[in-house]
């Protein structure tokens, strides 16, 4: 996805609009991005993509941490910034409400 001329990011997981899709690339934010955290992504997870996908709007954003396992969700406010919406782990529940509802449990998302 293309954000600005100087910033493309390949989230390991989108949701967007399929009107927004186009055959190259998807050329604004997605309404929801998801990364999964490995120890060499981290802090570019946590820092950079996250600031990069604030910056352009993008209204949800997760770091799936499968080493925990945990799940950090963070939704766009009315000011243009993330808020944290939730931190659970292992068989704790979040329950998101945007861009769709759904019910997710970390462990769930990884194998053990």
């Amino acid at each position: 996805m293309r954000l600005d001329e100087h910033t493309s990011l390949q989230p390991d997981v989108l949701v967007a609009r399929l009107s927004d899709i186009t055959t190259k690339r998807l050329p604004g934010p997605p309404l929801l991005a998801v990364e999964v955290a490995s120890p060499s992504t981290r802090l570019l997870d946590l820092n950079f993509k996250r600031a990069r996908l604030e910056s352009a709007g993008c209204p949800a954003y997760w770091v799936v941490d499968p080493a925990t396992p945990s799940l950090t969700a963070w939704e766009l406010g009315a000011d243009g910034r993330y808020t944290r919406a939730a931190h659970v782990e292992g068989t704790e529940e979040f329950t998101a409400g945007s861009p769709f509802t759904v019910t997710i449990a970390p462990q769930s998302l990884v194998s053990r």
